[in-house]
């Protein structure tokens, strides 16, 4: 069973209205594999919740909260996942400006498939992902993002989106280091995942922009590969030997000997199987 609903900042279930009713309905649906919620008028609030419940443990789903989020496969281990509303400045400039702000909204979650689920494709992908953990799996996370900026975020790193010949607000928002040395992100996948093969877009915005030489992932078995980069707006794709893990590290980067001091990733991918 699924559930999907709309809170406030308290926890109370949301109301919307259509064109042809009366009142007000309630913003929350449950299904056996797939619900959503469609309204003709209602606006998000800052601190809004979207909150989706899942009766198993370790589940699998295709999820779209937004018009203008891509679907995509996430890993639920708990009950729970919430995605956080937030209309602040710094938020709003990472996002487009359609995303929570019409009245019109469309959002579902489904039970993923079964060939969904076993199919060889980028496992790091997460338009969905936030700042914070919420209970949805790839999650990115850094010790390091530029000013505590949203445009500057890890999860910015695994959103799909491959814009980089600029930097900043949306669509370029990226992963940004503030010239610390030693900047680490971390992907974690929530489960075992098989990998073999990672693809790394930099920001190119060039001559802003600096660029790595050298990173080196870091695998949950202890193991690792060093990549080489070169100065490109092209994603750069490296092929290695397959490993089981639960969450990859980039870290060891080598920023190029040049004028910039803002070496920044765009995207980051990382290709295999579920081993659930």
């Amino acid at each position: 069973m699924l559930k999907l609903g709309i809170r406030d900042k308290f926890g109370n279930i949301k109301k919307g209205i259509n064109d042809y009713e009366e009142e007000k309905h309630s913003l929350e649906s449950m299904g056996e594999n797939f619900c959503y919620i469609a309204s003709q008028d209602f606006v998000y609030e800052d601190g809004d919740e979207i909150e989706v419940f899942v009766e198993k443990k370790n589940q699998f789903l295709m999820v779209k909260l937004d018009e203008s989020m891509d679907s995509t496969i996430v890993f639920i281990p708990d009950h729970i996942w919430k995605y956080k509303i937030k209309m602040e400045q710094t938020s709003k400039e990472a996002i487009p400006d359609n995303r929570f702000t019409n009245k019109r909204h469309y959002l579902y979650v489904r039970n993923a498939t079964n060939e969904e689920i076993n199919r060889y494709q980028n496992w790091a992908l997460n338009p969905h992902d936030q700042k914070d953990f919420l209970g949805a799996f790839p999650h990115a996370s850094a010790n390091v993002e530029t000013r505590n900026d949203a445009t500057f975020f890890a999860c910015n790193a695994i959103n799909g989106i491959h814009a980089n010949n600029s930097h900043g607000s949306y669509p370029y928002q990226s992963w940004g280091i503030n010239q610390q040395s030693d900047a680490t992100l971390t992907i974690d996948f929530g489960r075992p995942v098989e990998v073999d093969k990672v693809s790394i877009t930099i920001r190119a915005d060039f001559p802003h922009d600096s660029y790595w030489t050298e990173v080196t992932m870091l695998f949950s078995d202890e193991s690792s590969e060093t990549f080489r980069l070169q100065k490109t707006k092209n994603p750069q794709s490296f092929v290695f030997k397959k490993r089981t893990v639960t969450y990859v590290q980039l870290t060891k980067l080598v920023k190029a000997n040049d004028v910039s001091p803002f070496p920044a990733l765009t995207e980051l991918e990382v290709y295999g199987l579920n081993r659930i």
